[in-house]
């Protein structure tokens, strides 16, 4: 693997990517609205988006900042900027930090293993078209040992592209970051061209502010906030070596820190 002093993102382009990629994560498209109508009221979800925009500016938002911050000051891994900042003894926080990214990967990972698996079913074979056919779908592939090898096919791409440096990162993200965007708008579109989407969008959007004096929804919402985007960050955001080359009209050449 390439000396880690020497690992620079190409451009601003590559070091944006990256980022989306930690942050964006696939909780904001197949959890959130499930999420959302689960705590929904008589006359709509739009109260629980009020709890998840609170929990928006409250909780992620200042986590992000604080992330940065922290990783601007310690130009360390997370274990060494505990260390720097708060003390020696503080350093198990900056491990615990590490472990909580650690066991969030496993999950991911699973999901990207089930992510990798539709794909390519769905690619060779027709959509299900009921909630039945889609069901068979799944318990053909809980069925065997597919959750295991999609699992590790998952992990063991991951691990290809990081191991190789941040040059093979930036192209992965350059492919897969717009490839998402691009799925995200034409499943956006069928699901405006679906029947009855009006009244869904006029349901999500719709508050039953009563719902709002549930402790439950207030918790989901932080929950989502937590789930979606932040988690992904919290090791990588303390990431000093992730730097990018930027050449100026006299060629200078500038570093920046993935935290500031």
């Amino acid at each position: 693997m390439p000396n880690h002093v020497d690992q620079r993102f190409s451009s601003r382009l590559g070091l944006l990517l990256c980022v989306l990629g930690i942050a964006v994560g696939t909780g904001n498209i197949w959890r959130f609205p499930r999420i959302a109508a689960q705590n929904a009221g008589d006359d709509g979800a739009g109260a629980f988006l009020v709890a998840w925009i609170v929990f928006l500016f409250v909780w992620s938002v200042p986590l992000i900042i604080a992330e940065y911050a922290l990783g601007r000051k310690g130009r360390m891994g997370v274990v060494g900027t505990f260390a720097k900042i708060a003390g020696e003894r503080f350093a198990w926080m900056g491990a615990f930090v590490g472990f909580v990214a650690t066991a969030i990967m496993f999950y991911y990972s699973v999901v990207a293993g089930w992510c990798v698996y539709y794909l390519i079913k769905m690619s060779t074979s027709p959509l299900p078209l009921s909630a039945e056919a889609a069901q068979g779908v799944w318990d053909g592939f809980q069925g065997g040992g597919f959750p295991v090898a999609f699992h590790a096919l998952a992990l063991g791409l991951g691990a290809v592209v990081v191991w190789t440096g941040i040059r093979s990162i930036e192209r992965a993200n350059r492919v897969l970051i717009p490839a998402l965007l691009l799925i995200v708008i034409v499943s956006l579109v069928r699901t405006l061209m679906l029947d009855g989407a009006s009244e869904g969008i006029r349901f999500l959007f719709t508050p039953d502010w009563s719902t709002l004096a549930k402790p439950q929804i207030w918790l989901e919402a932080l929950t989502q906030n937590a789930s979606a985007g932040v988690p992904g960050i919290l090791c990588q955001r303390l990431e000093p070596n992730l730097r990018f080359r930027q050449c100026g009209p006299v060629g200078r050449e500038q570093e920046l820190q993935a935290l500031g």
